[in-house]
């Protein structure tokens, strides 16, 4: 079934939205949702609040891209519930990783009363997104919004897993500088 087809069962309020959404869009959100929360049962918790969500949204609004649109609110459940059960529990993990090697590129909380608007933080960073080769975007998105562990991204991309690390790293330096070229982190701090 092809997402027009979807998204009118969501307008038709048919449970069928749901079923049909699960088997398109299933495996990419439990990826997206399991690579944040390394946990079956969360994942799955995760998953049917993603639908729920999906079911509460369309309408009113009626996404372009499905798949973006599911992808996007499993991340940010995910993401949700992965800071709610580590608040009380701090330890390793890859997403802990991740937010560990872009805390320079983030606005820390003292920043955020002087910093420009998450607006113009999301532009500036769109930019330089785009300023990237396919091939580099890819590999950062795959990381910082996937948060793909880097063996599984130097498996898909041909790669080491050193030149990976590499990669992600003078990325992440280049992001800092555009960031602050573009004001929207001080060089200072």
């Amino acid at each position: 079934m092809d997402d027009k087809q979807i998204i009118a069962l969501f307008l038709a309020r048919s449970e069928d939205a749901i079923e049909e959404s699960a088997k398109k869009y299933g495996a990419y959100c439990r990826s997206i949702a399991f690579h944040i929360l390394q946990n079956e049962a969360d994942t799955d918790e995760c998953l049917n609040d993603t639908y729920h969500t999906a079911w509460n949204r369309i309408p009113p609004h009626i996404p372009n891209n499905l798949a973006a649109f599911l992808g996007k609110i499993t991340r940010n459940i995910a993401l949700r519930r992965y800071e709610k059960e580590n608040a009380l529990k701090r330890g390793g993990g890859e997403t802990d990783l991740i937010f560990e090697e872009l805390a320079e590129c983030l606005i820390s909380e003292n920043d955020t009363e002087t910093a420009l608007s998450e607006t113009l933080a999301r532009d500036a960073i769109n930019r330089f997104l785009r300023s990237l080769p396919t091939k580099k975007r890819r590999i950062f998105l795959r990381r910082y919004w996937y948060m793909s562990e880097i063996a599984e991204i130097a498996e898909d991309f041909h790669m080491t897993k050193s030149a990976v690390k590499t990669s992600l790293l003078r990325m992440r330096e280049a992001l800092y500088e555009h960031l602050i070229k573009e004001g929207i982190l001080d060089e200072t701090k």
